[in-house]
């Protein structure tokens, strides 16, 4: 089974081409966490899989959570992998995942990595569009590659692209501020009150009140699904994210995460 978060399509679409390779089911940690369901039984010689992107240089609030609930029955020395997705570095994320899966007795086998857009709009700027459908093309070279290591059960650590585990340290903690949704706002002569944003918010932390939406949770996990699936761009992050534009997977377009 490949498990994966994703907000924007990145992850989605490499573990639907994981699954594809090693002809097992592709399950949403989105979906998993929603309706509290967290208990997996494998079969003989079922890989596990994980594909997440690269948040603050680690993991996603909500993929932490997943991980530390998941319980997995019928193990067997079955193969581990944890797939990152990411823009500019790794950080410490695989680290990550590796410590909380000894913290559950597992062993993580293999490590990959595929760089695609980074969508970080705080930051990064999408608004290119070509330039970021040929990162989304170049990637698919990446996805074929570690997608037949996965399919090979090929143990090893292919991550490149880490920062030193103090630096990263460093870094990640930042992120517990940027969750913050008051750093969300709306510009209401944009919002059409279509309710996308509540509907597919990971978290469940967004509510329509009088036709806008409104943040009821203190934190979220950080995805900027609401951002970038907005259909009028409404949903700002921060001073800088107007001008950076909205990126959404061409195989995430019209679909829910």
């Amino acid at each position: 089974m490949v498990f994966y978060f994703s907000g924007t399509g990145n992850s989605k679409h490499v573990a639907q081409r994981l699954a594809q390779a090693t002809g097992e089911s592709c399950i949403s940690i989105t979906d998993c966490m929603s309706k509290d369901e967290c208990s997996f039984s494998l079969s003989e010689d079922e890989r596990v899989g994980f594909v997440t992107p690269v948040y603050f240089w680690g993991l996603p609030d909500i993929v932490v959570r997943f991980v530390n609930k998941l319980t997995l029955t019928g193990l067997h020395h079955n193969f581990i992998y944890h797939v990152l997705t990411f823009g500019t570095t790794t950080g410490q994320a695989h680290y990550m995942m590796q410590e909380l899966l000894k913290k559950k007795g597992l062993r993580l086998d293999a490590k990959y990595n595929v760089r695609m857009v980074d969508v970080w709009t705080p930051i990064f700027d999408v608004s290119d569009h070509e330039k970021c459908l040929r990162k989304t093309e170049e990637a698919e070279k990446s996805i074929a590659k570690t997608t037949a290591r996965a399919a090979a059960r090929k143990a090893g650590n292919f991550d490149c692209l880490r920062f030193p585990h103090w630096f990263a340290h460093w870094y990640y903690l930042t992120y517990e501020n940027q969750r913050k949704t008051k750093n969300f706002h709306v510009m209401n002569d944009r919002c059409v009150g279509c309710g996308k944003c509540a509907s597919q918010c990971p978290e469940q932390a967004i509510e329509c009140k009088d036709g806008y939406p409104v943040w009821t949770k203190e934190k979220c996990t950080l995805c900027l699904r609401c951002l970038h699936h907005c259909p009028r761009f409404a949903i700002q992050y921060g001073r800088h994210t107007m001008k950076h534009g909205q990126f959404v997977h061409p195989g995430e377009r019209g679909q829910d995460a």
